[in-house]
């Protein structure tokens, strides 16, 4: 066991919060077992939110480290394996563990990870779980990425000694409230980490607000700029080129609930200077497809939808892809990309994954998830922002009728997550300093 690495105590509500975890553990289970099982995740797997692995510890050699990184879901987890990967050419001996939550985080697990790391589901923040995690993975280093703070597992792990960092850090206007109106605890949270480095100075400006030790913060910038271009289907590529036959395509990815309206609009208007536009929209969350495509012939425009097997044509106007992991095909097919999540108060999606691609991007006004990233790239002519339908649909007619802007602004992006991405290799250097992953290396 290690000593407390800051001085900050446990509050009576965090120990209030540990009695109640454990007292909920089993509720909560049944709830999260559920819906890990709606999404076709077998039973044996399911109990690794109890903290029951269903992989063996690797073995190790004497001085090699055992690093676990977190995060929440499938842009967390693409950002984790980003590091991961990097880390792995610095510390060829390590071997990484990358827990999450979410069903769509372990199919992209099981497809993107390195030999050198294997998946599990997170255990569930509450004492018996963190604790038999622990005691079976035994990391020596434990790096969360974005903002998922659970208090059981970073209290637990560094008293056993783990030294955790927070990367990407971010906070929520609503999360960081409620930390505010709890700064006790929330000092005593945040001191379990030897170093936290976060997306911008807006967020490393909040946490000094919280109390946290300025000598453990850093703003480290978005690490998802430094993810690779998201993986992408060369068949699926050719083949819905061959279907479109030439149409002119731009996409809607990553929509939310209430913007579907503003999109659908904004392309029946386009369809009257561009007859032959065809949209590739592709929701967020793929079990809205029924509810999208209601939207979609509501306003009298044709509709495919990948999920039942249909194919675009040359008279289909909206392309439904309510599928999950083929956004870089989609990226690769358009120049123009809408990022959803951005006309209503959600925080905006990745744009560095738009520009890899080689597209550009349109985003709507609600981008606080990426604060540090949007007014920079739009400075520099990579993307623009829309706020309503005639916006949008000006947006994506001012771009197809010049192309030579459309392929300033492509370039643009491009250059701009280029940029973003030269700044892993310092960020990489403060986590193996930070969390003294060197000193354990061959």
């Amino acid at each position: 066991m290690s000593q407390d690495p800051s001085g900050a105590r446990p509050t009576l509500l965090y120990h209030t919060y540990r009695l109640v975890s454990g007292l909920l553990l089993s509720f909560a289970f049944r709830k999260v077992a559920n819906k890990l099982a709606a999404h076709g995740v077998e039973e044996i797997r399911q109990r690794e939110r109890l903290g029951h692995a269903t992989a063996q510890r690797p073995e190790l050699r004497a001085k090699a480290p055992m690093i676990w990184f977190h995060g929440a879901s499938v842009g967390e987890s693409q950002a984790a394996l980003t590091l991961i990967s990097q880390l792995s050419l610095r510390l060829p001996q390590a071997r990484f563990l990358l827990t999450s939550g979410t069903a769509t985080s372990a199919v992209l697990a099981a497809k993107r990870l390195p030999e050198c790391c294997q998946h599990q589901f997170a255990p569930l923040d509450a004492p018996a779980a963190v604790d038999r995690f622990l005691k079976h993975w035994r990391p020596d280093a434990g790096i969360f990425v974005d903002s998922e703070l659970w208090p059981v597992t970073l209290a637990t792990a560094a008293k056993h000694g783990v030294k955790l960092a927070l990367v990407n850090a971010r906070l929520s206007e609503r999360s960081l409230a409620r930390w505010r109106s709890r700064l006790p605890t929330a000092r005593f949270v945040f001191s379990r980490f030897s170093l936290i480095l976060t997306q911008n100075d807006r967020v490393a400006e909040e946490l000094l607000s919280l109390g946290v030790d300025p000598q453990r913060l850093q703003a480290g910038g978005n690490l998802k700029a430094a993810a690779p271009p998201l993986p992408a289907d060369e068949n699926l590529i050719h083949r819905s080129q061959a279907l479109l036959q030439g149409r002119p395509i731009w996409v809607a990815s990553s929509t939310h609930l209430g913007e579907e309206e503003t999109i659908l609009d904004a392309h029946a208007q386009l369809r009257q200077r561009h007859p032959h536009l065809s949209l590739i929209l592709v929701p967020r969350h793929p079990e809205r497809g029924h509810d999208v495509e209601q939207l979609i012939t509501a306003r009298g425009l044709t509709c495919a939808r990948r999920s039942k097997g249909e194919e675009p044509n040359s008279e289909t106007s909206v392309y439904l892809a309510d599928t999950l992991g083929e956004l870089g095909s989609w990226y690769r097919l358009s120049p123009i990309v809408f990022l959803g999540g951005s006309l209503k108060p959600i925080g905006g999606h990745n744009p560095f994954e738009v520009a890899t691609a080689g597209a550009t991007v349109l985003t709507g006004p609600e981008t606080f998830n990426f604060a540090e990233s949007f007014p920079p790239m739009i400075a520099a002519g990579g993307a623009k922002q829309v706020t309503n339908t005639q916006e949008l649909a000006q947006a994506v007619d001012g771009w197809l009728i010049q192309p030579d802007e459309l392929d300033k602004a492509k370039n643009a992006a491009r250059l701009f997550a280029t940029e973003q991405a030269a700044k892993l290799e310092h960020l990489m250097e403060l986590l193996i300093q930070g969390l003294n992953l060197e000193a354990k290396s061959d």
